[in-house]
């Protein structure tokens, strides 16, 4: 018998602990994670037997409690025994809210990764020391020299940091000028990666090479930070090139971002520079591409969607998407030569500089102000000069996307920095950016007429380098630059460096100029035009088509003197869901004190019935409306400190 009581015991200590837990829940009307029901229900067990001595009395010789066999006193105990217990449930959400903490098992679990990621953030923080960047860190004044500083410290950084930096190199609405040439010369030259952890990676995605690849060059012709190239042959015959990502390439990534947006986040609370700029939204849009950059899908179908767009001269290679993976792109070879290794030879093949600058410049145009899908990083490294004379373009891993509102508000903010007309320009400014409710239209006008009269009188065209003046009185009003906007002119710096290369005195401004009329001529051709009205008359068919009965019942009602509006308020669920849940609050905090200040009477009152040997039947009125006001304003308590589901 005595080998029973053990297992009883446990036995009825778990399910004592569930019923707790389960009731504790139900009072507080809000879910818990099971690892903060299971310690509230077992301070509950550990608390209950001196509750139960307080309120149903001492022992008695036989072991029983004196008033045992009082329900009502039985039922205080137990509401009272849950008390100390919704505290701690309290107290608990609001210092950690419910999914701010990781549960035991995912802790330790990710104990290893933590380990290595706070390694990471130290090295990377005392890089920054080192470099001199510890004031800057602080929101104290920087020395004159930052952009090398960063730019070493970066470059130090590795992989993801170094990225960051040529992201932040195209940001010239962001950063100063000094500091955009240092980054914009951060380069990554990664070393190979040895041809058994490449093999390893096509064996786990194909099984059997040699069912693919008829021949595969163990020997990369090109290696990045993301990933490495290869050559091969299928086994149809054709030649292509395989982009293999670098193993561990995205446990790297995700340790690095997860420094980046806590040195965002820390600077963004730290620095007044850093909120001006937004670098949390900043380290957020960058791994967000870079993530989409370790996926290989993605670029497949960048591929395809980049294809649309046919500019005579120029390629874009094929993706193999029933060869491609996450991890691995099979795409068509081309055979060329990298356009800045081509540019001294082209006088030798009979190439012109300046018809292949036209070219290039009217393939990302067209992409951009048209097909709204473009190019991200047009350099000279991502373009090859193939044998035939066509201009071949490589890695899509980064492309922009602008929908046809936005194309047509940057179409309209080019024509206003065209024209010159102030009050043109800040409407278009103000469509294009992300304004706040309170800019003052007045004074950012007045601005743009200052830019206007510095930059578009008397004729003298604009450049590129220009809209970093445009940008700066922008983010000096708290207009905020959309990433697509950022996107479009870092592509056009870009391909204006390398327009450069190809022809110095490529006009690129009065090219873009030409090209844009042509495009617009294009959407104004007879069947274009036909085309476009068909499909508006199309979706105005059905609204045409009520209209007449539409007025003719509001020309009735007119008439008749029976026009009426109908206002419907809270027709919208998640309104009334709001309102009910602020009126359900407001009910148990009036309930709350209600009770609490009938308690606070009722037990101040010695005299009355009793209800046990200690107590009276007011004292056990008092008691339980206490208990009932505690039990309504931890309810209301939990509410307030719960996080927002977002």
């Amino acid at each position: 018998m005595s080998l029973l009581l053990g297992p009883l015991f446990v036995l009825s200590t778990v399910v004592s602990v569930a019923i707790l837990a389960s009731i504790m829940r139900r009072l507080l009307g809000v879910h818990f994670s099971f690892t903060r029901l299971v310690i509230a229900a077992c301070i509950a067990w550990g608390a209950s037997t001196p509750i139960m001595l307080a309120v149903l009395g001492p022992r008695q010789p036989d072991g029983t409690l004196r008033d045992a066999g009082k329900p009502a006193l039985l039922v205080l105990a137990l509401l009272i025994m849950l008390l100390p217990s919704m505290v701690f449930l309290v107290v608990a959400e609001a210092l950690a809210p419910s999914g701010s903490l990781p549960t035991p098992l995912e802790w330790i679990r990710g104990l290893r990764s933590r380990i290595a990621r706070s390694r990471r953030y130290w090295r990377f923080t005392m890089i920054l020391i080192r470099h001199g960047l510890g004031p800057y860190l602080r929101g104290r004044r920087p020395h004159a020299d930052v952009g090398r500083s960063l730019r070493e410290a970066l470059n130090e950084g590795g992989l993801t940091f170094i990225k960051f930096g040529q992201i932040l190199s195209t940001r010239r609405d962001l950063l100063p000028a000094e500091v955009i040439e240092e980054l914009s010369a951060l380069q990554h030259q990664a070393a190979y990666v040895p041809w058994p952890q490449i093999e390893a990676v096509l064996v786990a995605e194909y099984g059997d090479i040699d069912s693919v690849f008829a021949r595969f060059d163990r020997e990369p012709m090109a290696a990045a930070s993301v990933a490495q190239v290869h050559a091969a042959r299928l086994v149809t015959g054709e030649d292509v090139v395989v982009k293999v990502r670098r193993p561990g390439v995205t446990t790297q990534v995700s340790r690095d971002l997860d420094i980046i947006r806590r040195l965002a986040r820390t600077l963004e609370q730290r620095t007044g520079w850093a909120r001006s700029l937004g670098t949390v939204a900043l380290a957020e849009g960058f791994a967000g591409a870079l993530r989409e950059e370790l996926d290989f899908r993605i670029e497949a179908r960048n591929l395809a969607a980049v294809a649309e767009t046919r500019v005579e001269g120029v390629a874009v290679p094929r993706a193999h998407g029933e060869y491609s993976s996450e991890r691995v792109l099979v795409m068509e070879r081309f055979d060329g030569t990298p356009l800045r290794q081509a540019v001294p030879h082209l006088a030798e093949r009979g190439i012109a500089r300046r018809e292949l600058a036209e070219r290039l410049l009217d393939y990302l145009l067209r992409q951009v102000m048209v097909d709204g899908v473009f190019h991200a990083d047009p350099h000279p490294g991502n373009i090859l000069l193939l044998a035939d004379g066509r201009l071949g373009m490589l890695d899509f891993g980064s492309v922009g996307r602008l929908d046809s509102s936005l194309r047509a508000a940057m179409q309209r903010l080019l024509g206003a920095v065209d024209s010159g007309d102030p009050l043109y320009l800040c409407d278009a400014v103000l469509e294009v950016m992300t304004a706040p409710e309170d800019v003052d239209e007045a004074v950012l006008e007045r601005d743009l007429g200052r830019f206007t009269a510095r930059y578009l009188r008397g004729g003298s065209g604009f450049d590129v380098a220009m809209f970093t003046d445009l940008f700066r009185i922008v983010t000096s009003h708290g207009l905020a630059v959309p990433a697509e906007v950022a996107a479009v002119f870092r592509a056009l710096g870009t391909l204006e460096g390398t327009l450069t290369e190809l022809a110095r005195d490529f006009d690129i401004v009065a090219e873009a100029r030409r090209l844009a009329g042509g495009y617009v001529l294009e959407r104004a051709t007879p069947e274009a035009l036909k085309k476009e009205a068909a499909s508006e008359l199309v979706a105005l068919l059905p609204m045409l088509r009520r209209l007449p009965r539409r007025v003719d019942r509001v020309v009735g009602a007119l008439e008749s003197g029976k026009l009426s509006v109908n206002v419907r308020l809270f027709a919208d669920r998640r309104d009334r869901e709001v309102v009910t849940g602020l009126v359900h609050q407001a009910l148990i905090t009036v309930l709350a004190a209600t009770s609490g200040v009938m308690g606070v009477l009722m037990v101040g009152r010695d005299k009355g019935p009793m209800v046990g040997t200690q107590v009276s039947l007011y004292q056990f009125l008092g008691y339980s409306f206490l208990a009932v006001a505690s039990v309504l304003a931890l309810r209301v308590l939990v509410v307030v400190f719960r996080r927002p589901e977002s």
